[in-house]
């Protein structure tokens, strides 16, 4: 009897284990990406009320999103786990005092964030830099888990060890566990190819594969921590190309991973993509959009239940303890950075009665941030009389500018607004400042033709980052020519003082001063290795000498102090729009009428006539020429080979 009770007891242990097991364990997921310091609401960021419903058009705020956050877990019965794929950093003022205050992942700890992965962005703060930042953000309090595998570092660099201390005390770990509701998740980072590619701020530290540190992340997972879920923060992003499509690429080449809560590329997915049996999702960019994945996990397999992709606007109302840090955080921007400058973060700039947008083509926000350029470094850095120490051109990379600016219900800009739409770089001196630095150097006539080019040839098959702005220059083009030799005019001037005819020919050899900032100068270096050597430019000092280091184009923004002060590309902008004429007497400058839409700078003039496609060809078009000439030749030889044959065999035939 006894025995027969005791097999009863197990029986049931076993039935009651495997319904146990076998019983559907629900999860939530809320998800970001690609936030870039945004946390504020926007654009413009005056008419932001994140504590009214309904009050406004604005998008994003942190406030907003912990909002949302708070009232998912209070809807859920289940446990909710909160993600962050990387780049938090890097977009607005608040990223200027990220090493010394780290806003944003104090934030991210307040807003209730389990898990945050490091971005491209974070290393753009040098390894110094973000070791910094990682450190004052744990001395200041509760963070999330950061996490991140594949950094190599140098063991000669004093730069490299102080990050990886930093990586061992804070701790950034490979892989976290996290246990939510009887469910095991393993949690890792990776760091795409193309956006390490762009990461150059990171050396000497360096990345891993993606895949490969993926393949040892799951088998470690699987195998040893014996996790029910594994999720990847990639910042290997998604692409239109499946060939260049990194997270699905990663899916395909990687099994076992469960969920990819994917950034890099600021894709928006209404509901994620399953590839094999892993789901993919990305939730757009700067906190406009916010990812709410169910997922269900029953007999080993975790499902897809429900997926929102939540727009965080203004039917959100928000956080009122994060709101109030925020704005705790502005006051500091402005006593530890602003002031310096006579400026505050909301203060107003200039005044707009339309939108300026930056597209890819020749628009409003891309020649105002080009002649901001060519305007700045005139005042700080030229001489009165001297012609040539003046900048004649001025370009800038698409990809830097960041936002729009938008008239909003005041059309209003502030101070904020502005800075959002060139927020990037980095400076080259030893503390290196944050902004980019602006530079100059001189190029002959035909390079600066090249330079052009790359918007004709080198766009079209490279994408959004390789348009370039101009400012004191305009020119048309023909499409149909061949490639790397398209442009076909060439004025220089402004709307202002008139256009001239340039003479491009290579026996012009008069030198024009252009600037533009680091980044952009660096394309116009490497663009040469690009195309073939075809559009090979060389920057040059004021006497024609050669430049090997765009150290050396940097600007110096007060001669009087010793070494190099750098002249930011930000301040210019905000002082070029304070030089705006208050034509309506509000006190506040109005934005000019000429930036209501193009000024016809860069201008397309498809023809097939012939005579137009070969005018003034320079060394593309030549060699098509002559590879064309030879063919004919190739034709003409073989033809009349041919037809002597053919003479011949005619010749010796008899007829009867």
């Amino acid at each position: 009897m006894k025995l027969i009770r005791f097999f009863t007891i197990l029986l049931a242990i076993f039935f009651a284990t495997n319904l146990w097991a076998s019983e559907e364990k629900l999860l939530t997921i809320v998800h970001t990406n690609d936030m870039h310091s945004h946390l504020q609401g926007f654009s413009p960021e005056l008419d932001y009320q994140p504590i009214a419903v309904n009050a406004d058009k604005t998008f994003g705020g942190w406030s907003r999103i912990a909002a949302l956050i708070k009232n998912t877990k209070k809807e859920r019965a289940n446990p909710v786990l909160i993600l962050d794929s990387g780049d938090y950093t890097i977009g607005s003022l608040f990223h200027m005092l990220a090493r010394e205050e780290a806003f944003e992942l104090r934030l991210l700890g307040a807003m209730g964030y389990d898990a945050v992965g490091l971005g491209e962005h974070e290393f753009y703060l040098k390894p110094e830099g973000l070791a910094r930042n990682l450190i004052s953000a744990k001395s200041r309090g509760k963070i999330p888990e950061i996490v991140f595998a594949g950094a190599v570092f140098d063991k000669r660099s004093e730069l490299d060890e102080t990050l990886e201390t930093a990586f061992s005390e804070i701790p950034v770990k490979d892989y976290i566990i996290l246990e939510r509701g009887g469910i095991k998740i393993g949690i890792f980072s990776v760091m795409g190819v193309d956006a390490a590619g762009s990461a150059h701020a990171a050396r000497p530290v360096t990345f891993r594969d993606p895949v490969e540190v993926a393949r040892e992340m799951v088998q470690t997972l699987r195998l040893q921590e014996k996790v029910d879920i594994i999720v990847c923060l990639s910042r290997g992003g998604l692409n239109i190309n499946p060939k260049k499509s990194e997270d699905e690429i990663l899916a395909r080449k990687v099994q076992g991973i469960d969920i990819i809560i994917s950034g890099h590329t600021h894709h928006l997915l209404e509901k994620p993509l399953i590839v094999g049996e892993t789901i993919i999702a990305q939730a757009g960019a700067y906190g406009r959009n916010v990812g709410i994945m169910d997922i269900s996990l029953a007999n080993g397999k975790i499902s897809l239940k429900n997926y929102q992709s939540v727009p965080v606007n203004s039917s959100i109302l928000g956080d009122k303890e994060i709101q109030k840090s925020i704005d705790d955080f502005k006051g500091i921007i402005d006593k530890r950075l602003l002031a310096d400058f006579g400026l505050s973060y909301d203060q107003p700039l200039a005044h707009t009665n339309w939108d300026l947008e930056i597209t890819d083509q020749e628009s409003p926000m891309g020649n105002l941030v080009a002649d901001s350029i060519r305007w700045y470094i005139n005042k700080v850095d030229s001489r009165r009389g001297d012609l040539r120490s003046r900048v004649a051109v001025a370009l800038e990379s698409n990809g830097l500018i960041k936002d729009h600016l938008l008239a909003g219900k005041t059309g209003i800009i502030t101070v904020g607004d502005l800075f959002r739409t060139v927020p990037l770089g980095i400076g080259m001196e030893k503390e290196a400042t944050l902004g980019y630095p602006l530079v100059s150097f001189y190029l002959y006539a035909y390079e600066i033709k090249r330079a052009l080019e790359i918007i004709t040839s080198v766009y079209p098959r490279k994408g959004y980052d390789h348009f370039l702005q101009i400012s004191g220059v305009r020119f048309t083009y023909n499409p149909n020519r061949v490639i790397f030799d398209r442009v076909t005019n060439i004025e220089m001037g402004s709307e202002e003082e008139g256009y001239e005819q340039l003479n491009f020919s290579e026996a012009n050899r008069t030198l024009y001063r252009v600037g533009a900032n680091t980044y952009t100068a660096g394309l116009l270096r490497q663009i040469g290795n690009d195309t073939y050597r075809f559009l090979d430019i060389s920057p040059k000092d004021r006497r024609g000498r050669p430049i090997r280091n765009i150290f050396y184009m940097r600007i110096d923004a007060n001669k009087v102090m010793p070494g190099i002060q750098e002249l930011k590309q930000w301040r210019g902008l905000i002082e070029y729009a304070q030089s705006f004429a208050d034509v309506d007497g509000d006190g506040i400058g109005d934005m000019p009428d000429k930036y209501q839409d193009k000024l016809g700078r860069i201008t397309a003039k498809p023809s097939w006539n012939p005579a137009q496609l070969i005018a003034d060809p320079s060394l593309p078009t030549i060699l098509v020429l002559l590879f064309v000439v030879f063919l004919c030749a190739i034709v003409i030889y073989y033809t009349r080979r041919s037809v002597k044959k053919y003479k011949k065999h005619r010749g010796g035939l008899k007829f009867k």
